[in-house]
């Protein structure tokens, strides 16, 4: 029944694109007057007004993510959306139809040409409009994930704040971690921020739309078809000749479950970002098994930006925006709370030092009581320790519910004594109580 319906939208383009050039021999109104597209459908909240205002300079932004890569379809695509919603109908057909000779698979594309053809003869009250009925719930179900993809490209990228603003869950990217990877699950949104440097906000560089679990929140079981929420990393790259089909053109996988997952008792494995099946251009938002997928064409794209083991991929039900001013105290906040941390251990206070950590911490083999009697223990053996911390990235764990604030800090620990020397890659889990961090959990990466 889809290959029918299909099959018939492309004779509908035809006929209504003969039509037009048939028509065009009489006086026209003019294009300005053409009902703008009702994106109730799509993102409004009354037929013909969007339910975020576009933001100033929105069609350059557009125009310029397209000229800097060929294969930001999405770019042409929502320009063409906006430029209907707006009654400039000659620009709109002209952007789609460049959009479906160079990315020929992309189905959504096909669908809002044809509705910008028949959008010349009659009012449309929805996306598809111009597909002919059949009944059959295949095709009914088919035209719906074509709809809910529009409406979650169109308002994920319209929901972009500007760029004077960075997100909370990015406290700070060390030196050697030049993108991180932050996804905004209400949004269906994958966004790139680049590395500014130390104490300066990272950009965002990057945004594409994504597909998730089929089942919304957070994942807490296998099987349970949800797409995890948490701060994740990059374990690995898969090429697709070791994959099937649906993979496409490769795999991330990230460290679901982490470590406070673990905790948590959350189970479940091969969580993923990966492209599409090669059958296919996109998928509808809510299509995967708990993994994020992206176009092929989207997932080559962020390739450039992952360093296996490094490029974090902070998971959010919906992502948080901060000023200037509030990232910058965030940021010396957290990095306060580490010196002050390195401090007590080097100076040997060790009173001091287990003060700064959780009554319910833990780590490997370890809670408090057993963590303080080993330290205890190390602190009597020293007649000096020196220690310090370099290329130190710090991530805002995703808050739900009442939970209490939540840092990852990453870093390089540098440790010499009288009686060892060793550098070691180390993970912190910190916990705000009572308005003071302490650490909640400690363990090499």
């Amino acid at each position: 029944m889809i290959r029918i319906a299909v099959t018939a939208l492309f004779f509908v383009l035809l006929i209504v694109a003969t039509v037009v050039r048939v028509v065009a021999l009489w006086p026209q109104p003019s294009s300005e007057v053409v009902q703008p597209l009702p994106l109730a459908g799509v993102a409004a909240t009354t037929p013909g007004s969007l339910s975020v205002a576009p933001p100033a300079g929105l069609f350059e932004r557009l125009q310029g993510r397209f000229d800097d890569s060929d294969n930001h379809y999405e770019s042409l695509l929502l320009q063409g959306l906006l430029l209907f919603h707006h009654g400039h109908i000659d620009q709109s057909i002209s952007r789609i139809e460049l959009l479906t000779r160079q990315a020929p698979r992309f189905e959504l594309a096909h669908l809002v040409l044809g509705d910008l053809l028949l959008a010349r003869f009659t009012p449309l009250k929805t996306i598809g409009g111009a597909v002919p009925q059949f009944e059959g719930q295949d095709y009914h179900q088919r035209l719906d994930e074509l709809r809910s993809e529009a409406r979650a490209r169109l308002h994920g990228y319209l929901s972009r704040m500007d760029d004077h603003q960075s997100p909370r869950a990015l406290v700070s990217l060390g030196e050697k971690t030049p993108y991180a990877l932050v996804i905004d699950k209400s949004k269906n949104r994958l966004y790139v921020f680049r590395n500014q440097g130390e104490g300066v906000p990272p950009r965002l560089v990057d945004d594409f739309y994504i597909v998730l679990g089929q089942q919304v929140g957070d994942k807490m079981i296998e099987g349970d078809l949800k797409t995890p929420t948490g701060t994740y990393f990059v374990t690995s790259y898969i090429d697709p000749e070791k994959l099937p089909p649906m993979y496409g053109s490769g795999a991330f996988p990230i460290n679901y479950p982490n470590e406070y997952d673990r905790r948590r008792n959350k189970s479940g494995f091969g969580i993923w970002l990966h492209g599409t099946d090669r059958s296919l251009f996109s998928r509808p938002p809510l299509d995967s098994e708990g993994c994020v997928v992206l176009t092929n064409e989207e997932f080559e794209h962020i390739r450039e930006y992952v360093q296996i083991g490094r490029t974090p991929v902070v998971i959010t039900e919906g992502l948080e925006w901060l000023p200037p001013g509030d990232w910058q105290r965030q940021n010396q906040d957290v990095k306060d709370f580490i010196e002050e941390w390195r401090h007590q251990w080097e100076e040997g206070d060790l009173q001091g030092y287990l003060n700064l950590y959780a009554d319910d911490f833990w780590s490997a083999g370890h809670d408090y009581h057993s963590w303080s009697r080993y330290k205890q223990q190390v602190f009597s053996s020293k007649t000096y320790q020196q220690i310090a911390v370099s290329d130190l990235s710090l991530y805002e764990y995703p808050r739900q519910d009442n939970e209490p604030a939540m840092i990852v800090a990453n870093f390089v620990q540098h440790y010499r004594s009288n009686n060892f020397n060793g550098d070691m890659r180390k993970r912190l889990y910190l916990v705000k109580q009572q308005n003071q961090w302490q650490v909640l959990y400690e363990g090499g990466q």
